[in-house]
């Protein structure tokens, strides 16, 4: 055993940030790594949906908040700038964009806020695309939430005009 208490010298704290980090393994998809990694987001929603608006809009901030020492650290044990690998941004941000959407009983909606996180995810639209630019964890979570605040908003835009227009 080494200084750090595991055979390979990386500690029990740093294999398990990394384990959470990368999504439990989704991370490590040659295709399409963060949208995979973002597939743990609809477990997390789900978690979430059945409270309050106020409660769901507090249980994202938490964990987008929970996303940030995970994805600094992470970055740093990788040695790369927002490593693909990392998807803990994407899945711990996706509840943000299901926020007070009635999807509960109908799962298109889910599936609406999914594809629309996913494409202003790859879209950054600013100042998201700025804020890749912070150091560490922060740079690395940030684009996401805020991509993300655009998707939640968008997605109730979608659900109002398709329940406006479906009811008249």
């Amino acid at each position: 055993m080494s200084d750090s208490g595991t055979r390979s010298g990386v500690s029990l704290k740093d294999r398990l940030t990394l384990l959470s980090a990368t999504g439990f393994g989704l991370g490590l998809s040659s295709v399409a790594s963060g949208t995979t990694g973002a597939l743990l987001g609809i477990a997390l929603a789900a978690a979430l949906c059945g409270l309050s608006w106020p409660l769901q809009a507090a249980g994202a901030a938490l964990l987008a908040a929970a996303a940030v020492p995970v994805c600094d650290r992470a970055e740093r044990l990788l040695g790369v700038k927002d490593d693909r690998r990392i998807v803990a941004d994407e899945y711990l941000t996706f509840p943000i964009c299901t926020i007070g959407l009635p999807w509960p009983g109908r799962p298109g909606w889910l599936l609406v806020a999914f594809v629309v996180s996913r494409v202003l995810d790859v879209i950054k639209p600013p100042p998201a695309w700025q804020a890749q630019r912070l150091r560490g964890g922060l740079g690395v979570v940030a684009d996401d939430v805020l991509s993300s605040l655009y998707a939640l908003a968008l997605n109730h835009a979608l659900y109002w005009a398709f329940e406006h227009f479906r009811g008249t």
